[in-house]
Parts: structure tokens; C-alpha cells; sequence
């Protein structure tokens, strides 16, 4: 009698949910039913990549299908996103993007897509402050040292690409109010970032995640923090507004994208799925330790971020005259 108990339920509640005008859609309650596809907007190594692969990892171990970790580093991030635009909108290709996916939209003239209109955000993960970092051996021991020390001679600073929040916070910080010759060098990504500061090619990484290991491993140190109060994880290291820029903050979020159109049902799969890994007590320390802030939420408040995000750094790239090439 148990199969017939079992289908008695099953019809029941399905009648349920088209009494109540809510009929069940088969698609959102077969996915995933195949492999997914993470498109990262940088390369391998970096701070977006560690979080897609972090995230991912418990999506497919949550959700039984493999998330697959694609990275197409370039061009700030729009190499990526163009490609997971013109994806199919079930579901089964998703970007993950960073606060470059905010800069871009103001930065370049022409990316080949619309943030807002060919995106639907999906799930903001974490944040972190940017960190200006050198090698152990460098002399300077804060962001003071490192201007003094570099008044009248050219510095070069690496990022994980032309339009990160990185590069612009770079900017404005080193060149315009530092009033250094400060020169951007960019990579497709954190990971060949911070391997040209650890090989001596570039003295400065203006970055997030990517360096941790070898600040840990204290190979790199930490100069500055972009926060508005000390991180938790670096109580020793001032903000950027201690050394004598105040109201100086720079955060990079991660964040994953769905194509538009793609089914509000699945977005919300996906989003509750996100939310919950976040919740994980050993994910929300590992964040944590790597002064990291968790950002559970729905997909609008997401849309809602991100359009702020938007506003606020077409500001920023005004002020500094930032140019994309």
C-alpha cells in the first residue's frame, strides 16, 4: 500500500498548489537535472575565482549535479559576461561577477551588453575591502611610508584588470589624491597579479582575496586596508582614511548573474541555495577569516545593490578621468 500512499500524497498536495494558485513548475523542481556552467569573469587564482569555486563546490554537493567552474579572464570582466549574455536562459549557465561589473557599465563606451537589462541578478555572496599590498622585504610599513617614499619616482601597481574596482580605487587613491606617478599595470586576474608583485615585476597589488595565502604565509604584508574601520581579520594594518584619507572605502563584492529571462523560479533556487551555503558555520568562518562579509538576500534586494553600485561609481570615474584603454 506504501506506492499508492505515496502517489495519494503527491496528487494532494499538486491540488493543493492549483487551489491556492500556485501550480508547481516541473522545470524549477527538476533543477538541476545536468551539469551547470560558472562562468568567472578573471582568471584562475584571483578573489572572484576562489569564491566561485568555494560556492560551487557546495552547490553541486547540495543540489547533486556538478557546478563547473569556466574562467574567462579579460578585458575587465566583459569577455566573460558577453559570453554567459548570449547563454541560454534556463539556468544552466551562470557569470560570476564582481563590483568591475558596476565600473564597466560606465567605464566602456560599448561592452556588447547592458548590465541591467541582459542580467538578472542572482545572489550576492561576500565583500571585502581592497588591500594595498607589498612584499615582506619592501621598506614602507603603511600607505604613509609608501607615499613618502615614492614622491618624485614612478610607481607601478597591479590589479586583476582595467575597470576592477581595484583599478579605479588605485587611481584615485595613488594619483589623484596621493599625487603620485602611480602606473596601473593590469592582469586577467588577482592570481597573475599577485604573482608579478611576489616576482619583484610590480611593487604594489591593489587587490582583495588573492594575496591572502601569502600574507598568511608572510611572504606579502598588508600596508592598508579600503575600509572604513579596521578589519577584523588585520587589527594591526590602518584604513586608508587613518592615513590621512578620510571617508576612503573600496569594497569588491562577488556576485552570480543569470542571463535575462531566465525562469524566477530558478532564480530562486539558486538564490535560497546561495543563501544557505553562506549560513554553512564553517563557510561563514572561512569568510570570516579572510575578512570577508556574507551578504544573504533575495535577488531584488541584489538588483537593488547593484544599481547603487552602478550610480556610485560613474561618479568616482568622472572624477578621476579614468579611461578604459
Amino acid at each position: 500500500m506504501e506506492p499508492v500512499c505515496s502517489w495519494v500524497r503527491t496528487i494532494t498536495v499538486a491540488g493543493i498548489a492549483v487551489v491556492l494558485g500556485q501550480p508547481i513548475d516541473a522545470g524549477a523542481q527538476a533543477y538541476p537535472n545536468k551539469p551547470v556552467r560558472v562562468i568567472v569573469a578573471f582568471a584562475a587564482g584571483g578573489y572572484a575565482d576562489g569564491i566561485a569555486r568555494q560556492i560551487s563546490q557546495k552547490l553541486s554537493e547540495r543540489l547533486g549535479q556538478h557546478f563547473v567552474v569556466d574562467n574567462r579572464g579579460g578585458a575587465g570582466g566583459t569577455i566573460a559576461a558577453r559570453t554567459a549574455a548570449d547563454a541560454a536562459p534556463d539556468g544552466y549557465t551562470l557569470l560570476v561577477h564582481t563590483a568591475a561589473a558596476a565600473v564597466n557599465a560606465t567605464l566602456y563606451k560599448d561592452v556588447g551588453f547592458d548590465l541591467i537589462k541582459d542580467f538578472t541578478p542572482v545572489a550576492n555572496t561576500v565583500s571585502a575591502p581592497g588591500l594595498w599590498v607589498v612584499l615582506s622585504s619592501h621598506p614602507a610599513n603603511n600607505l604613509q611610508d609608501l607615499i613618502r617614499m615614492s614622491k618624485g619616482k614612478r610607481l607601478t601597481y597591479a590589479t586583476a584588470g582595467v575597470g576592477t574596482s581595484s583599478h579605479i580605487a588605485g587611481d584615485y587613491l595613488l594619483r589623484v589624491l596621493a599625487g603620485l606617478d602611480a602606473v596601473h599595470v593590469p592582469f586577467k586576474g588577482g592570481g597573475p597579479a599577485v604573482t608579478a608583485v611576489l616576482g619583484g615585476q610590480i611593487e604594489v597589488l591593489s587587490g582583495t582575496g588573492a594575496s591572502w595565502p601569502f600574507i598568511q604565509q608572510g611572504r606579502m604584508k598588508v600596508l592598508g586596508v579600503s575600509s572604513l574601520k579596521r578589519s577584523e581579520a588585520l587589527p594591526a594594518v590602518q584604513t586608508v582614511t587613518e592615513a590621512g584619507f578620510p571617508g576612503f572605502e573600496e569594497r569588491s563584492w562577488v556576485g552570480f548573474f543569470a542571463p535575462a529571462r531566465t525562469p524566477a523560479s530558478i532564480v530562486n533556487r539558486i538564490n535560497a541555495e546561495i543563501n544557505a551555503v553562506l549560513a554553512l558555520p564553517d563557510q561563514a568562518a572561512s569568510f570570516k577569516s579572510r575578512g570577508m562579509d556574507t551578504h544573504p538576500g533575495s535577488p531584488a534586494e541584489f538588483a537593488r545593490h547593484l544599481k547603487a553600485e552602478v550610480a556610485m561609481w560613474a561618479k568616482i570615474i568622472k572624477t578621476t578621468g579614468v579611461k578604459a584603454d
